[in-house]
Formats: structure tokens, sequence, C-alpha cells
């Protein structure tokens, strides 16, 4: 036996030997180094939203480990005032529940029929929404922006939410239908036997199952719509700006409005930390049920 095992160890190479040694402690204390830098820019991000302009111009931000008598939190009472900022938040809740929720409602409605159902020419149909994973969003934003024009959308939170819908689909009909075909056929049979329809076998056993690939699709399409910009800025006007447009009109003509952009920065980017990792454990289990399967 231990012949057999000095025989493996003298096959391996030379990387696979390292990485056997220093497996374990060193390699833990090594990602938790790498995760307190990923960490630098969001932690520096919050000290300046907790000083003053003044002092954010005069030193860096971490002079406050010396002098933590800069520490205030008048920046964010600021913010509160901003009629704008508050409103953008707003809006941008408005366009993020509504268009995440819908997306995973019709996404795995549509997954679970491209998967489990037969209907004339679904294979085709299938073929064409992968197909439309490969349409760039820029390549749609002006005729859409044109119908909406025609249509009255433009400019207004719907247009915004049918948007990021439409441009949502395609992935999660893709990804759920993938997911709720390994589910195993017996299980679905036995529960039409007991004379479950297809609405009440999607909702008690499909969705049950597919909870953790659903809940990663919702984290995806949350952050992507949250952080979202591009679509922001020509679908948008001043009443339905998100927070993302927002910010970047407070900038001055001669420089940054620094106490209204830091605050503002730091909430906009924990709102989506905040939700993915009130979700971490089922966006893990769904994705490595997606890599087992």
């Amino acid at each position: 036996m231990t012949a057999s095992v000095e025989t493996v160890r003298a096959k391996q190479s030379l990387g696979a030997r390292i990485v056997e040694k220093l497996g374990g402690g060193l390699v833990r204390v090594f990602l938790v180094v790498v995760g307190l830098f990923w960490l630098v820019p969001t932690i520096g991000l919050l000290i300046s939203s907790l000083r003053s302009p003044e002092d954010m111009s005069a030193s860096g931000w971490w002079t406050v480990f010396s002098q933590p008598s800069q520490l205030t939190v008048d920046s964010y009472e600021k913010l509160l005032e901003n009629s704008d900022i508050t409103h953008s938040i707003v809006n941008t809740a408005l366009i993020t529940v509504p268009a995440t929720v819908l997306v995973v409602v019709i996404g795995s409605l549509a997954g679970y029929a491209f998967a489990w159902m037969e209907f004339p020419g679904r294979d085709w149909w299938f073929l064409g929404v992968v197909g439309l994973l490969v349409v760039p969003v820029q390549v749609a934003l002006i005729p859409i922006a044109e119908l909406f024009g025609k249509i009255g959308l433009f400019g207004s939170v719907l247009g915004v939410i049918l948007f990021h819908v439409g441009f949502g689909l395609p992935f999660a009909v893709f990804l759920l239908r993938n997911f709720f075909a390994e589910i195993p056929r017996e299980l679905l049979e036995a529960a039409r036997l007991d004379g479950a329809g297809e609405l009440r076998l999607f909702a008690r056993v499909v969705m049950p199952l597919g909870g953790p690939a659903i809940a990663s699709l919702g984290i995806f399409q949350f952050l992507w719509v949250w952080n979202d910009m591009l679509v922001a800025l020509v679908f948008t006007n001043a009443d339905s700006q998100p927070i993302t447009v927002a910010l970047q009109t407070q900038v001055r003509q001669f420089g940054n409005n620094i106490d209204v952009l830091a605050p503002g920065a730091f909430i906009s980017m924990v709102i989506p930390l905040a939700v993915f990792f009130a979700f971490q454990r089922q966006f893990v289990s769904g994705v490595m049920a997606g890599a087992v399967k």
C-alpha cells in the first residue's frame, strides 16, 4: 500500500506536488488576502461617503484611521434632502423589481413548455430563442426608441421595464429550459397519473425542484437591471431616470458633487450586494446543480 502511494506521488508533476504541499492553511490565507483587496474599493467608498467634502479634498480616505473624527453622516443627510436622488432610487426599484419578476415568471413558464410540452415547431421556436441571445442591446436601442416614441412609452418607467424584459427573456428561457429538462420524466408522469394538470404540475413539482436555478436567474436579472445605465440613458427622462443616471447628472461643470456622489454611489452598490448575499446559498446551489448536470 505504501509503495503504491509513493509511486503515485512520484508520477505527480512538480506543480501538483506544490499545490498539495500548499493546500490548506496557506491557500486559505491567500484567498482571504485576495478577498480583502477586492473589498478595498468598497471600503474606500464607504469611508469617503462618511467624510466631508473638505476632508476628501485635503487627504485620502485612509487617513480616517488616524483621524476618526472625520467621520460624519452629513453627506447622507444632504443625500436625503436631494429630491432628484431619492426619486431616482424609487424609480430604480420600480424598474428593477417588475423587470426581474416578469422575466422569472415568464421565463419559468416558457422553459417548462419547451422542456416538457409538445406543440408544433417546438424545437424551431427554441432555436429562435437561442438565436436571440447573440443580438446585442446596442442594435435595438434606436429602433425600439422610435417604436416607443410612436406608442407613447418613450421616457416612461414602463418602457424601460419592457425593454429589460424583452432582452432578459431569451437567457431566462434558455437557462430554465435546460434545467427543467433534467427533471426525471418518471416524477412528472407519476404526478400526471395522480391527476395533476400542467399548471398544478408546474407549481407543485417543477417550481420547487427548479428553485436554485430560478434564484440564480433572479439574481442575475436584478443585478443587470439595477446596474444598467445605457438603456436608462436612452429611454428615461428627468421624471423616470434611475439612480445610475441621476448620479451621472450630479457631475458639475467645474467639479464633482462629491458630497452627493459618494453616498449615492455607495447606496447604489450596497443594495445589489445585499440582495446577492441574501440569496447566496440558493445562487451557489443553482450554479452547482447546473455544473453537475
